[in-house]
């Protein structure tokens, strides 16, 4: 039988997809692997474990600045020639980090990391619509955020695993080695990508003029950061407003990985039947998980099962607003892509500041409470959108 050419793109395209993936798992690994180092990192760097936090706040905010720098620089370049170059970058970094003589070395390293994070997603967020035919697209971008939800299940943990058994060194010396490996698949697989129409300011700023991506954003920040305000603190949430053992809070949190994981490929089925349907749907009962948690999930019974339900909803926010960008911009996909990711890293920065300041100031129900409620004004936007998504 005669292959066609969309088959023959299909089976020669996604072990790009996979490589993609890959690389995005990577570099969400890379963005919090030092969570669970700070200790030992502060301890070997004679800094506090404040000072240390620095290692994942820093690289968040420099990947949320070039996520939209990295396009606007390099403009025209091929898509294929920047994602490997941004993953040499995360293979010098790690290098340098594993190296690092002392703190403000292995801090400098760090914003290479941020670099390639920003730079890295902003254009394999949108790469799906270039790598297989429109009607798996959806299971296509789903499989590239699958690795943002891989590496919360198992990078993360196993990074730190690894950083407590050989040191921290060793975990930061084996990611750049994994990265390693996935430059060379990068060059193995990836088609070429030259940009249909370069980045630039104009374009930019001409996308806050789509009502589409308008709410697009405004419902990424709403829920981004209520999601993190909240999931900051669900240790805290889950031993004294739950009552659950200190002892079971990190299998429950690899639990809600698990659920995540599941939510980011649930979701595609109901993206392919509508966006705007599939996000209402997403982020009321989103809403509506935060919102009962203060009065639902004060016993362990209750916590666990709303932490559970809160991970299998909120792993199909990646996907579905990444899809909802990709169908109000598709002419720029590259453009509103960018966009998006500069605010989701922004969101998450608020979204821990945020719930830092309520935490402070108000009981544990409180930054539930305020996580819930901008999680609704997202629902409310989405209800208002004016949007064939």
């Amino acid at each position: 039988m005669t292959v066609t050419g969309v088959e023959v793109a299909v089976r020669t395209r996604w072990p790009a997809v996979l490589v993609v993936t890959l690389g995005t798992f990577l570099l969400v690994t890379a963005e919090q692997l030092p969570i669970g180092l700070l200790t030992s990192i502060g301890s070997a760097l004679a800094v506090s474990e404040g000072t240390a936090g620095l290692l994942v706040t820093v690289p968040s905010i420099v990947a949320a600045v070039s996520a939209v720098a990295v396009p606007l620089a390099v403009r025209g370049l091929d898509r294929r020639l920047l994602l490997i170059g941004l993953m040499g970058l995360m293979v010098v970094a790690n290098a340098v980090c594993a190296l690092a003589p002392n703190f403000s070395v292995l801090l400098a390293a760090r914003v290479g990391v941020g670099i390639a994070i920003g730079g890295f997603w902003a254009v394999a967020g949108g790469l799906a619509v270039r790598l297989v035919p429109a009607v798996t697209v959806p299971r296509a971008t789903a499989v590239i955020f699958g690795g943002v939800g891989a590496a919360n299940v198992f990078g993360v943990p196993l990074g730190t695993v690894v950083g407590n058994w050989v040191g921290w060194r060793a975990a930061f010396a084996g990611l750049g080695g994994l990265a390693l490996l996935t430059l060379l698949a990068l060059t193995m697989v990836l088609p070429r990508l030259i940009a249909d129409e370069p980045i630039a300011v104009r374009k930019l700023a001409d996308q806050f003029g789509n009502p589409g991506v308008r709410i697009g954003i405004l419902v990424t920040v709403l829920v981004v950061t209520g999601h993190f305000a909240a999931y900051t603190f669900v240790s805290p949430v889950l031993q004294d407003l739950g009552g659950v053992d200190e002892r079971l809070v990190g299998p429950l949190l690899f639990g809600f990985g698990i659920a995540g994981l599941t939510g980011n490929f649930i979701a595609p089925w109901g993206l392919a039947r509508g966006v705007r349907a599939t996000v209402a749907v997403i982020v009321i009962a989103l809403a509506a998980i935060l919102l009962a948690f203060p009065w639902l999930g004060t016993g362990a019974a209750g916590a666990i099962i709303l932490l559970i339900a809160w991970g299998l909803v909120y792993g199909g926010v990646s996907v579905s607003l990444q899809t909802w960008m990709i169908r109000a911009a598709p002419q720029a996909v590259e453009t509103a892509s960018a966009l998006w990711v500069a605010m989701f890293n922004l969101a998450i920065g608020l979204g821990a500041l945020g719930g830092g300041l309520v935490v402070d100031a108000l009981p544990l129900r409180g930054v539930l409470l305020l996580a819930g409620v901008l999680v609704l004004l997202a629902g409310g936007a989405v209800a208002a959108a004016r949007t064939r998504t």
